[in-house]
């Protein structure tokens, strides 16, 4: 797999989150956060392509049953996963402006400085005018890589984890 060296700056720092999360079998290899809005679209696309290469997902679609308190749900979720992945869509950068659910996700995230952010369809001029921490992350976009290819950029990411667990 090739990475630009911009890549591998970015996604360096997340190896090591991941490595010092460690191997917690409760806990998921990724929380999904993504806006309302892409659901249904590229959330799901994402999230099944991360599935197929073998990446334990949190996502809300699948994760929050009907009659669950949903706001309760995403924090549980986000206290069992281990690392966030931000979906950044124009329609998540609109609802995090308007301090929505994904606001409250990112803001965690952020925190805890736990999050590889993927740009898809803005860019990261948009994301600054939004979210200036978020914007200045690097990440995945896909202009650069299809969702295919960030897919198995980040199972990889989270298979380095396993193997360096495995091996302690």
């Amino acid at each position: 797999m090739t990475y630009t060296p911009e890549q591998v700056r970015a996604l360096t720092p997340y190896r090591r989150t991941v490595e010092l999360r460690g191997q917690q079998p409760e806990l998921r290899d990724l929380f999904l956060c993504h806006a309302w809005d892409d659901r249904r679209g590229v959330a799901t696309e994402l999230h099944d392509l991360l599935e197929a290469e073998g990446v334990s997902v949190w996502f809300s679609e699948k994760d929050i049953l009907l009659g669950q308190p949903f706001m309760r749900e995403i924090d549980r979720g986000l206290a069992k996963s281990r690392v966030g992945l931000v979906l950044i869509t124009p329609a998540l950068l609109k609802r995090v402006d308007n301090r929505g659910v994904s606001d409250k996700e990112l803001s965690e995230l952020l925190a805890r400085d736990l999050l590889i952010p993927v740009v898809h369809g803005a860019t990261y001029e948009d994301v600054r005018k939004v979210s200036p921490l978020l914007g200045s992350r690097n990440g995945l976009h896909t202009a650069e890589d299809s969702m295919e290819v960030i897919a198995a950029k980040i199972a990889e990411l989270v298979a380095l984890n396993d193997e360096l667990v495995s091996t302690n």
